[in-house]
């Protein structure tokens, strides 16, 4: 494990490797699994006020799962999330050339929206939980990312440089610092052992 500050990583945050490759996956992570992407308070109020113009960039049936469920849902633990088109599907979701995009994100890309998307995807293969004072970094391993993995591996990027954008937006530019020396001195170590 890495600590920095009240935050514990995984090592498989710096060891392992990962790229997202839409391509081969084509979104998979916004239309498979059991429930919605995790929320937070602020980014419930970002929704109801971008919502409007959110929507366009959201498939029909988004919407209507939107209208009958609302912009969030609570899911275990009263955790709230994004909700689902009939179980499936993230309902933000959007689709271009075959791809499961999403629809907040499109909005951002457009200008419409300063909020890019949930954190808790932007931050993907990475799950932040907090138990008290703590957040424990943790990376998932997810069969639909495979692809995602092999690029990783074959371009050499560790999972934390391929987030370094949500890992400032969750922890500031300071912490991302100081993972990024902590990453290095264990490189170094297990390089060092690998001669000795």
């Amino acid at each position: 494990m890495i600590a920095i500050n009240n935050v514990l990583l995984s090592n498989d945050v710096v060891e392992k490797q990962f790229i997202c490759n839409l391509s081969a996956c084509k979104g998979a992570c916004c239309v498979e699994g059991d429930h919605g992407a995790p929320l937070d308070q602020e980014e419930l109020k970002i929704l109801e006020e971008y919502y409007p113009k959110i929507k366009k960039y959201i498939t029909k049936e988004g919407r209507e799962a939107i209208e009958k469920h609302g912009l969030f849902v609570y899911g275990k633990k009263r955790t709230p999330r994004t909700p689902l088109i009939k179980g499936g599907p993230c309902a933000y979701i959007s689709y271009e050339n075959g791809i499961a995009k999403c629809g907040i994100e499109l909005a951002h890309q457009n200008g419409e929206t300063p909020f890019k998307k949930p954190l808790s995807c932007h931050l993907y293969p990475v799950l932040v939980s907090k138990k008290k004072n703590m957040d424990f970094v943790n990376y998932d391993k997810w069969e639909i990312c495979d692809p995602a993995c092999k690029l990783g591996k074959s371009l050499q990027v560790p999972v934390y440089q391929f987030l370094k954008e949500p890992i400032i937006r969750k922890f500031g530019e300071e912490f991302y610092k100081a993972l990024d020396a902590a990453a290095k001195l264990l490189e170094k170590e297990s390089l060092d052992k690998k001669v000795t």
